[in-house]
């Protein structure tokens, strides 16, 4: 897939995507953080750092760090219409969350792993330093 391509994509799908790619690398690390914790725990840690709230924080932490694409694909994320509300989360931390997830899952589809890697993995470190 081209970039003119990957730019054309629906904000909400690479949103969908995102959440996806986001929640099994969070999920990986607290595997690997916590060998030997029972998978109910494991959901009860994930969803500190899947959440909203969380996304939000971080991409306003990273914004500044966001080249010309990456916050081109965030704010079409931020501002896409959706058809669905959020169940526990205020809306504008939806709103930016789901610029979030695009922004993942544009990284993912543009085979960007280095920096998908260090975006999820800065995340992760303000989230944890916000749970201090």
């Amino acid at each position: 897939m081209d970039r003119s391509e990957l730019l054309t994509i629906s904000p909400l799908v690479l949103a969908y995507l995102g959440d996806t790619v986001y929640e099994s690398y969070v999920r990986e690390y607290l595997i690997k953080k916590n060998i030997n914790k029972k998978v109910n725990d494991l959901h009860k840690s994930a969803i500190k750092y899947v959440n909203a709230k969380a996304q939000a924080t971080v991409i306003h932490a990273i914004e500044d760090e966001l080249t010309e694409d990456e916050e081109r694909v965030y704010k079409r994320g931020r501002n896409q219409k959706s058809h669905t509300s959020p169940k526990n989360a205020d809306i504008i931390d939806y709103k930016h969350a789901t610029g979030f997830e695009a922004l993942i899952g544009y990284l993912h589809l543009n085979n960007e792993s280095d920096r998908l890697n260090y975006i999820i993995s800065k995340g992760i470190d303000i989230i944890e330093e916000s749970m201090k």
